[in-house]
Parts: structure tokens; sequence; C-alpha cells
């Protein structure tokens, strides 16, 4: 039978909503919306005390779980798949830095159990804060992502993003020859249009988005760009170059369907707030290949 548990908020958890911490501390398969059941009940306590679901927590705070039975949680079977753990790039001062392979989503969803977000679940166990994603990458996109080992961090990294102080650079084989040297100055407002499931970002009205973007490389009607991306937006770098006739090698949402075994498109570069700089270099098959002379 579940029992009553009490879990001590450690300081990396320190600062983070309850409903956010309990969460973390149980895992996906129990709903938000039995969470808030019951904190609205006044089964969860803070230091014995009834608590809100987005009361922030302070370290060595006492939060006392009730029973929660398994019909309930939804808990994930015995028989689930193990999965395959990510390779670490850097992991220093409460940030993570991941490689994470295309074709694997960032967050699960339908039809995607794996997850990158599931995967670090699994491989950090027993982390009082499982590692958590500070941004999204595609899908199909492959390379650096940073990750946060905890609040402080999380909350670092999020602002880092936002106030672009953290640099982010990308490499991508598109259709179309550029001279190498030539530089493109991407920017646009991008709108998101389409029914639930089938949408798409065009160029039009909408939200800001600026990228920069130098060809490196050019052969047999392809062009290999660095994409200095300065804002965020969903398929950003995708939607701006196919919208300028340059759509990616294997990008069949927003370009023409080619042979390309996958969307080559790799998040090479980061850069920190401290001025560190991590690479990756992307492990394309020829044609695609990347080596360091061309960079």
């Amino acid at each position: 039978m579940p029992e009553v548990k009490h879990i001590l908020v450690s300081a990396d958890e320190a600062g983070q909503k309850l409903l956010n911490f309990l969460q973390r501390r149980l895992g996906p398969d129990v709903p938000q919306s039995l969470l808030m059941r019951v904190i609205r009940k006044g089964q969860v306590r803070v230091d014995k005390k009834r608590a809100k679901p987005f009361d922030r927590l302070c370290a060595g705070a006492d939060v006392r779980i009730p029973p929660i039975r398994a019909q309930e949680r939804g808990e994930t079977p015995a028989n689930s798949p193990l999965l395959e753990p990510l390779t670490l790039l850097y992991h220093e001062q409460g940030i993570l830095a991941v490689a994470k392979p295309a074709g694997l989503p960032v967050q699960p969803g339908s039809g995607h159990v794996d997850a990158l977000s599931e995967r670090l679940r699994a491989q950090f166990p027993d982390a009082a804060f499982t590692p958590t994603p500070a941004h999204r990458l595609d899908r199909d996109t492959s390379g650096i992502l940073l990750c946060a080992t905890s609040y402080e961090a999380l909350r670092t990294l999020q602002q880092g993003f936002a106030g672009h102080g953290i640099g982010k650079f990308y490499l991508t084989w598109v259709r179309g020859e550029l001279a190498p040297g030539t530089e493109l100055i991407m920017e646009d407002a991008l709108d998101k249009v389409g029914d639930p499931g089938a949408q798409r970002m065009v160029v039009g009205a909408g939200k800001a988005a600026l990228a920069l973007a130098r060809c490196l490389a050019s052969k047999e009607g392809r062009s290999l760009l660095e994409i200095d991306l300065r804002t965020g937006r969903t398929h950003q770098i995708r939607v701006q170059l196919a919208s300028r006739g340059l759509p990616i090698v294997g990008d069949h949402k927003y370009g023409p369907r080619d042979r390309a075994p996958r969307m080559v498109l790799h998040a090479w570069k980061t850069i920190l707030p401290t001025g560190q700089t991590l690479t990756l270099l992307p492990d394309w098959p020829a044609p695609f290949a990347v080596t360091e002379d061309l960079l």
C-alpha cells in the first residue's frame, strides 16, 4: 500500500512552485489534475500547513505527500522499453549539455513515448531536481541542447535565452547554390496557421524573428550554411530559409521531397553566458559530412 511521504526541499529545488516540485518528484505518470486535487483538499502540506499549487518553496521545507494509488497514477507499464542514455557534453554549475539525436522529441507527446526529458529522468534517477531542458530543438534537429540540474540554473538559462545572452549556432545544407562568404540577414514576422495537428509557420504578421546566415561552402546545387539564431520561434530557421528559396535538405514540411534520409539541421555551437563555447559536429554521412576545415 502506498504510504505518506515526507520530502525535504533541497537547495537545487528551492524557489520553484509546489505544483512543479511535485511534478518533478513524482514523474509525468502522475496527472496534473490529480496533484491539483490533493493540494486543494489540503492533503499536501508544507511544514505541516496547507499550501497552494503555486506557492514557492524554500530550501529545507518539509513537503508531505499523501498516498497515491497506482490506478490513480497511470504508471508506466513494467515492460516499457529501456531508454538509451544520452551523451553528456558538459556538466558544471547547474548546467548540463547533452547531444540530442535526430528523431528524438524533447518532450513526450502523442505517438512519442521516448523523449529526451524521459531519458534524462531515467539517466538521473536519484537527482533531487531532474535535469530539465531549458529550450527546445525540433524532433528532427540534432545537436547541443542545454538542460538545468537545479531550479536556479533553469531560471538563469531561460533568462539567458530570452535576453539573447546565450549564442546558438546551427549548421544546415540547403537546396540552392550561394557563393561561399555570402551573408544573409533574415528578419521576418512569423505566424502559425492551420488546424491543430497540421499547423505550420508562415512569413507575414506575427512575432519578430531574426537569424543571420553565412555560406561556408557550396556544391552540386546545395549550400552549407551556418545560422546564428537570435530569436527562438517555432520552426524559425526552416521557414525563414524556405521563404527565401533555400529549403533545408530533407525538410519535407517546408521544402520539396528529396532522397535525404533525414533533415540536415544541427545545433553545432553554443556560447554560454560565461563565454565558454561548446561545439559538436554533426554525424551526417556523405555528401553532407562537415569537417573542421569547412568552418
